[in-house]
């Protein structure tokens, strides 16, 4: 499966169904196992596009990202994943769509914005690959670009305790609780900055916000 053709089974009829059913399946998962609870969903727009922006702790934290909202959000993945077609077309079919990972990757921002352009919440974690610890590391500047690009705004998440859930180099669900903190949205404007010095600003408040939505998250799971 082309990388072309997956982001574009992302958008077919089929592949939301598929991903309004495995989303049902982890918000299932999420409150029975995990006694996850979510806080701010107040700040996720009803309509229009925006960037969502996790800190990242744990391979559960894309399916824990989209129990927030009921509106389908698009992901990011690593492009190996793509390389069978029936498991290519299963990941775009859960809004996911390939990048390449380590390389500066034109086409997978290309693809971001063309996603908010079209009006869908896309999913980045600004911390890049799963970090560890209660610190919200440097982040990269792709989600303040893509968003300053497109003019929408970021949504910081703080995800408290999904490290205990799934840590590193263990595949195993454990019953610890799980809470979610949706924070104010960060705005792309400002007022007289270029384009570059906008990123750089919208970035550095982003940091700051999901430093604290984390910590509040940390706080209520113990």
């Amino acid at each position: 499966m082309s990388q072309v053709d997956s982001f574009l089974a992302g958008k077919s009829l089929p592949s939301r169904i598929a991903y309004q059913s495995m989303r049902g399946i982890c918000v299932i998962i999420c409150r029975g196992w995990n006694r996850a609870t979510i806080e701010g969903r107040e700040n996720i727009p009803a309509t229009g596009a925006f960037v969502l922006a996790p800190v990242h702790r744990s391979f559960l934290d894309t399916p824990i990202s989209a129990c927030v909202t009921r509106r389908r959000l698009r992901f990011m993945g690593k492009d190996s994943m793509w390389e069978n077609r029936a498991s290519g077309w299963f990941l775009s079919a859960l809004g996911g769509f390939p990048v390449t990972r380590r390389t500066a990757d034109r086409q997978a921002l290309v693809r971001c914005i063309q996603v908010l352009e079209s009006g869908e919440p896309l999913v980045v974690f600004p911390e890049g690959e799963r970090k560890s610890g209660p610190i919200v590391q440097p982040l990269f500047e792709g989600a303040a670009y893509v968003a300053v690009k497109a003019g929408v705004p970021i949504i910081p998440v703080g995800i408290g305790g999904s490290e205990r859930v799934m840590p590193k180099g263990t595949w195993v669900i454990r019953p610890h609780k799980l809470h979610v903190i949706v924070g104010a949205p960060v705005s792309p404007e400002r007022e007289g900055m270029s384009a570059r010095s906008r990123v750089r600003v919208v970035s550095a408040d982003l940091h700051a916000e999901l430093q604290r939505v984390f910590d509040a998250s940390q706080a209520r799971v113990g």
